[in-house]
């Protein structure tokens, strides 16, 4: 009887995902891509320019269609990101290729947030 009750209770535990069945399901959360296939400076990039262009038009820095012209040039960026990690590798000339992209779109981020026009 006792052994019964505790095989429920362990089942349920780990059903529940309260306890990991293995010490893998961590890891495999944590590491889902492999380390060639990653690009977290890119990702961070990313996410501040981002930032740059909503506190932009919060501001009034940044007309609308400066806005639109900045996320297009944004989500250009993602799919080539997105092409780069399909074959499984990110190699050394596709990271460089982002990484100069994501400086021209930064540089026209400053221009555009700096230049005479604003929403208001």
């Amino acid at each position: 009887m006792k052994r019964t009750i505790l095989g429920l209770v362990c089942g349920a535990l780990i059903g529940t995902g309260a306890i990991p069945a293995t010490g893998l399901a961590a890891e495999r959360s944590t590491a889902q891509a492999p380390a060639r296939q990653r690009t977290p400076a890119v990702n961070e990039r990313q996410k501040n320019q981002r930032e740059r262009i909503q506190q932009g038009i919060k501001s009034g820095e940044l007309t609308r269609r400066e806005a639109a012209r900045l996320k297009e040039q944004e989500v250009r960026i993602r799919a080539d990101e997105r092409r780069a990690k399909k074959d499984g590798e990110v190699t050394a000339a596709e990271r460089a290729r982002l990484e100069r992209e994501l400086r021209r779109a930064s540089e026209n981020i400053r221009d555009q947030k700096h230049d005479e026009q604003d929403r208001n």
